[in-house]
């Protein structure tokens, strides 16, 4: 009885928490809605390619469809929150690539006046709001019963009662009733019960190894500045935050006695009190170096502390014993780089760097270069600027093969140049020269770059995050996650997930003496992996790192790491 009541405890204040978080943006607003620029970024999902669209400020649903080429509804269809609760700043939605390219790059600015309704629809609207699945909400008026309401819809009565979970056909007065689309099937409902299913249910091998802990306690500090100003970094916060209690949920609820502090580092270390921090298993945060600090003055060696965000914060882990770096460095990346040029080489392929004539010498692309030799990579260098214009592409394919394959590495991350260069190497890939291009994951973030060129290409990158949604823990992942907080999850909640069940693991499964074997247990999570290496006589920093593979199709590839 003790333990239900913590469990509800929990969960009242986890709900509560979140709650308080949760907010609905106003549709229409008093302004020039802004151009809305056709995403670079495509994933496949269920054999399904669609863009990866990241929600600007003051962007509509409206300036989104035209800018895509799609309805209302099929945004609606693959992102259930988005009518729900409207779009919201930095939210990442995704929209079906089939006749996107036919849409316009830049939508025209529309203006827009205050009103509770769109400016524009796509249909005429409702009575009673339409769902992502073409459900509606009927309430049930005194005279009505299930047959007149199924008649009223065009449904079946099973479909309603399937829709409502209802044993039987009684209804009663102002109860709402989810009334399925005219197309709706009884397979359908099958299927959700399995979806549901599978988010109730965990790896059989996760479920033996938690029950085994039954009887233990875990106390966690998480530090964040929740409060944080800038463009995102409340927002992302939380949503770690979240990602935090989806795993403190599932832990409880396996009989784990967990308790979590939290506290806001926003104005400062002060306030957390220095034996909550010493008497703490492990404490997940701050962000910044200055916060990460304060905590290690404050904690000494009482407690290990792990950089959840920062990738820089390497100089400190030399510095305490105690400090994990939870993020793969970059130095970790480009040498994985190398290491798999040299797994893939084979007789008859030719390795060549391109490099930026007059580019800068600590650019994270020379440095790149320079881990390549370091590992005694024979390479051809190929150095030029894109003030030369067409004629290096002539250049190119002279110091080219075309008896194997041309395994390219782009030593630069400015993309102005990155940009240029995959242009011509996309051109060459249609002149019966076979090219495999190798780059750092920063790639994926330029806005220039026709990501069709990085399939034609076949980019090979090495990075610290990436999800396969292929993978039944992803899917089951997302199906919980939007159970419990209404939304989509972000990497930032992947992040809080997967790096709260992977240390609590490790707290039950060694006691006090955790961090000791911490080297000794590789992981790949939902979208972090973890092989935790010394930093000399310091900490820990992760070599981590997942390998993707842009492939033909639009498929994305995830490759095994050596």
């Amino acid at each position: 009885m003790e333990r239900r009541m913590k469990s509800l405890v929990f969960r009242m204040v986890m709900v509560l928490t979140i709650g308080a978080t949760m907010y609905n943006t106003a549709w229409a607003q008093n302004y020039t809605a802004p151009p809305v620029t056709i995403s670079k970024d495509k994933v496949k999902i269920d054999g399904q390619v669609f863009y990866s669209h990241v929600v600007l400020e003051k962007q509509t649903l409206y300036s989104i469809s035209k800018a895509y080429n799609v309805s209302f509804e099929e945004i609606y269809k693959y992102n259930p929150t988005v009518e729900e609760y409207g779009l919201k700043k930095n939210d990442i939605i995704i929209i079906p690539a089939g006749d996107a390219a036919a849409g316009t790059e830049e939508a025209q600015p529309t203006a827009q006046k205050a009103t509770s309704t769109p400016a524009a629809t796509p249909k005429a609207t409702t009575v009673t709001p339409r769902s992502v699945n073409g459900e509606i909400k009927h309430a049930v008026k005194w005279y009505e019963d299930l047959s007149s309401i199924a008649s009223k819809y065009g449904v079946s009565e099973k479909i309603i009662m399937l829709a409502n979970d209802m044993e039987d056909n009684k209804i009663r007065n102002n109860q709402v009733l989810i009334i399925p689309g005219p197309d709706a099937t009884e397979e359908d409902f099958a299927k959700k019960a399995e979806e549901e299913e599978l988010a109730q249910e965990t790896d059989s091998t996760e479920v033996d190894e938690w029950s085994a802990y039954a009887s233990k306690r875990v106390d966690a500090t998480l530090i964040l500045p929740f409060k944080a100003t800038g463009s995102s970094g409340s927002k992302n916060n939380m949503d770690f935050y979240s990602g935090v209690l989806l795993a403190m949920k599932e832990i409880t609820d396996k009989g784990i006695d967990m308790h979590l502090n939290v506290y806001d580092i926003t104005a400062g270390a002060d306030k957390i009190p220095d034996n909550v921090l010493k008497e703490s298993d492990i404490i997940l945060g701050p962000v910044s170096q200055n916060d990460i600090t304060d905590i290690m003055e404050k904690v000494g060696d009482a407690c290990p502390v792990v950089s959840p965000l920062d990738q820089k914060v390497e100089k400190l882990v030399s510095q305490y014993r105690n400090l994990i770096q939870a993020p793969s460095t970059q130095h970790s990346q480009f040498t994985d780089i190398a290491n798999w040029l040299k797994e893939d080489y084979k007789e008859g392929d030719r390795i060549i760097v391109i490099s930026e004539k007059g580019g800068k010498q600590n650019d994270a692309g020379t440095i790149l270069q320079t881990i390549i030799e370091r590992n005694q990579i024979e390479f051809t260098p190929f150095i030029y600027s894109i003030l030369e214009g067409r004629g290096i592409q002539a250049k190119l394919e002279a110091v080219m093969t075309k008896s194997g394959a041309n395994r390219v590495v782009l030593a630069s991350e400015s993309e102005a140049f990155v940009n240029d260069a995959v242009r011509n190497l996309n051109l060459i890939s249609h002149h019966n020269f076979q090219v495999v291009l190798y780059s750092s994951a920063k790639i994926r973030n330029f806005e220039t770059i026709e990501v069709d060129n990085l399939h034609h290409t076949s980019l090979h990158t090495s990075l610290t995050y990436n999800i396969d949604y292929d993978n039944y823990r992803a899917r089951s992942f997302i199906l919980r996650y939007r159970a419990l907080f209404k939304t989509e999850p972000t990497q930032f909640a992947y992040l809080g997930y997967d790096l709260t069940k992977y240390f609590v693991g490790l707290i039950l499964k060694y006691d006090e003496e955790w961090l000791s074997h911490l080297t000794e247990e590789e992981a790949s999570m939902i979208q972090s992996s973890f092989k935790f290496v010394t930093n000399g006589y310091g900490g820990y920093i992760n070599n981590g790192i997942r390998r993707i593979i842009f492939g033909k199709g639009y498929h994305i590839e995830v490759a095994p790491s050596r």
